[in-house]
């Protein structure tokens, strides 16, 4: 979609919709030294002022939700390529936007995986499918290791350890005293395919099961017997928010994904992961399951080992 330029001299700026309006009573001020994330919300809010527009107004103009906007200019949100080079388009900023988004949240995860996160950080419950595959939050780092090598099986051994030590940096939200609810569904393939071989296969189940046991994941497992389910087709999270921002859907394939924001698409993926966790063990159930996958895992490695 073209942006439309904003227009300075032919707006009507008697009308409410033109002027700066209360969608953020209280804006949070930033402090644009502190990164290029703060510069980038503390400018998107100098340009938007001096243009007389309110977050809803310039949203309008660029295709994008007022919530968007205030949530970039407050640093609660990662601007994407598109956003900044609309923004130019829009306020004349002489490409300012579109030259600073390079440097803006830069991150060593892959690009398409940047937002999702960043909003995992702020996330309070988080509700994923990961298909064949432990959750990424719950793996081991040798169960992270096979993965990411059989994903990439011509890179080289640092290239995969930067993977490795990317996804361990995200398991400090275990931790937090502000962890999101996290509720995982996985097939039970996941439990029996042994990823890095059966003694890393064993070590990745038990820790599963203690991640359980403490109490810091809701987990339920999709009985390969009980056959196709509403989610086969994919990997999804579903993010809600304590700040009040909508919720949003997380949708992941080989090297891409999509972030969607659509309250009716919403809703469709949350109906598919009511769905499919209704055809999911229960949670006892599923522990139990973990627990014999990791016992017979463990048998299989001793008898590799002679």
């Amino acid at each position: 979609m073209a942006t439309q330029r904003y227009d300075r001299q032919s707006r009507k700026s008697n009308t409410a919709s033109d002027r700066p309006g209360p969608s953020m009573p209280n804006p949070r001020e930033l402090d644009p030294s502190e990164s290029m994330q703060a510069l980038f919300g503390a400018e998107l809010r100098r340009f938007r002022t001096a243009a007389g527009l309110s977050q809803e107004a310039l949203g309008e103009v660029l295709g994008y939700t007022g919530s968007l906007v205030g949530q970039v200019e407050t640093g609660r949100r990662l601007p994407s390529k598109e956003f900044a080079q609309r923004l130019d388009g829009a306020l004349d900023t002489g490409g300012i936007f579109g030259r600073w988004w390079p440097h803006v949240g830069r991150s060593s995860f892959p690009h398409y995986f940047r937002l999702y996160a960043e909003l995992e950080r702020r996330a309070c419950a988080i509700s994923e499918y990961s298909g064949n595959f432990i959750p990424g939050l719950a793996q081991t780092e040798g169960y992270m290791r096979a993965v990411f090598r059989s994903a990439m099986p011509v890179a080289d051994e640092q290239e995969v350890e930067a993977q490795v030590k990317n996804r361990l940096g995200r398991q400090h939200l275990l931790g937090s005293p502000t962890r999101p609810l996290l509720w995982w569904l996985t097939d039970e393939a996941a439990l029996i395919r042994p990823a890095g071989g059966h003694g890393v296969m064993s070590d990745q189940l038990r820790f599963l099961g203690e991640l359980i046991r403490s109490h810091l994941a809701v987990v339920q497992i999709l009985p390969i017997k009980q056959g196709p389910h509403a989610l086969l087709e994919g990997v999804m999270s579903l993010m809600s928010f304590a700040d009040g921002s909508p919720d949003m859907a997380y949708i992941e394939g080989p090297h891409a994904a999509i972030l969607v924001e659509d309250v009716t698409t919403v809703r469709k993926c949350q109906l598919s992961f009511d769905l499919a966790r209704a055809d999911a063990l229960t949670p006892a159930a599923s522990l139990a399951l973990i627990d014999a996958a990791a016992r017979e895992h463990t048998q299989h490695a001793r008898a590799e080992d002679g």
